[in-house]
């Protein structure tokens, strides 16, 4: 146990400048995830039990948003860098921001998120379960479903420190 804490603290003391202007926060202990509904394009209900098994990297994030446009195509880099190794990324908006369901499909393609996995938050019930009020923000999510840590802000998803901290922290769940 104290080798996996002096490990965790020292990646994020050496991978501290991927992640300079957010803040990486990992719990002493992990919480809860609320029970609340997401929807695909295709309208499917999900919780994000139903990704148990992955270390599950969720995405809080907005289309007005200037920081979240500007990372869309590192996030896109990260999920095909990491694509079959048990890190899933997604990603949740509010529904209220899109039209119609294809359109937030088309808006990520534009910005070079053809990639993404991507759901719609309705009355943003999943981002306040979570006390959410502002994007981007990342919610760090162990395979047995438990909330282990959050990243305030924007990353540089596409940055190899930022990939090989995801796959430490995966490795100590």
């Amino acid at each position: 146990m104290i080798k996996k804490i002096i490990l965790i603290i020292l990646f994020v003391f050496f991978i501290s400048t991927a992640f300079a202007k957010s803040g990486v926060n990992i719990f002493s202990y992990p919480r809860n995830v609320p029970n609340t509904k997401i929807f695909n394009q295709y309208g499917q209900s999900f919780e994000l039990k139903d990704f148990k098994g992955n270390f599950l990297i969720v995405i809080f994030w907005s289309k007005t948003c200037i920081p979240c446009i500007r990372e869309i195509d590192e996030i896109n880099e990260f999920v095909n860098k990491t694509k079959g190794t048990g890190i899933k990324l997604i990603t949740v908006s509010p529904e209220k921001e899109w039209i119609y369901p294809e359109e937030q499909k088309s808006f990520l393609k534009r910005y070079g998120g053809k990639d993404i996995e991507f759901y719609s938050d309705r009355k943003s019930a999943l981002a306040n379960g979570f006390g959410i009020f502002s994007s981007p923000h990342t919610v760090l999510i162990s395979p047995d479903s438990m909330e282990i840590g959050r990243i305030r802000g924007a990353v540089d998803w596409a940055d190899s420190n930022v990939i090989e901290y995801m796959y430490k922290l995966k490795s100590n769940y």
